[in-house]
């Protein structure tokens, strides 16, 4: 069996309560050197690394290689987080309650701000899922809080989540990890 790490980038340098999914916001540095020192312990010798290209991923990809030459990184955009067009930027308490109500009606269907629905971001998460598994080699994913919850649901056999509480809550904290065991 392998393992597949799910790292969610450091805390990112945006006002919270706001949508930034694929708004490219940096990471507080000193919380990114910290991940990086706390994961570096962790990670086995050659591990490879895949990266979503959103630069608060980066930073921790950069941070960490530069501790263990040893991983080897790529960017992969296929684990970048999910796209809320329009709502980029926006705090969510003021989308209003018709915008997040017309989601969860339609939740995997249903593009978010005009951006990118549920089910295109599950089948892009999806191919990246599928290729580590297929591959038999552990990896390590520097992503999103979403991509996480999304791999969760790929591990227990859901494709795509057709309702809003299908969604997982729970996620890493920034910095953090979690371990998941694969089947190839």
């Amino acid at each position: 069996m392998t393992r597949l790490w799910l790292v969610r980038h450091a805390r990112p340098l945006i006002e919270p309560g706001h949508c930034y999914g694929a708004l490219d916001v940096p990471a507080d540095a000193e919380d990114t050197q910290r991940a990086a020192r706390n994961l570096a312990q962790q990670l086995p010798v050659g591990l490879m690394l895949r990266c979503s290209p959103l630069q608060r991923c980066t930073q921790l990809a950069c941070a960490l290689t530069a501790l263990r030459p040893d991983l080897r990184s790529h960017l992969d955009p296929r684990i970048a987080e999910m796209d809320f067009g329009h709502w980029e930027g926006q705090r969510w308490d003021r989308l209003g309650a018709p915008a997040l109500d017309a989601w969860s009606a339609d939740f995997a269907q249903h593009a978010p701000g005009g951006g990118e629905s549920v089910e295109v971001f599950m089948q892009r998460v999806s191919s990246a899922w599928d290729e580590q598994q297929g591959s038999g080699m552990p990896e390590a994913w520097i992503t999103h809080a979403g991509v996480i919850r999304a791999a969760s649901l790929l591990a227990r056999g859901l494709r795509c989540p057709q309702r809003a509480d299908q969604w997982p809550v729970p996620a890493p904290a920034f910095g953090e990890w979690q371990e998941m065991p694969t089947t190839p």
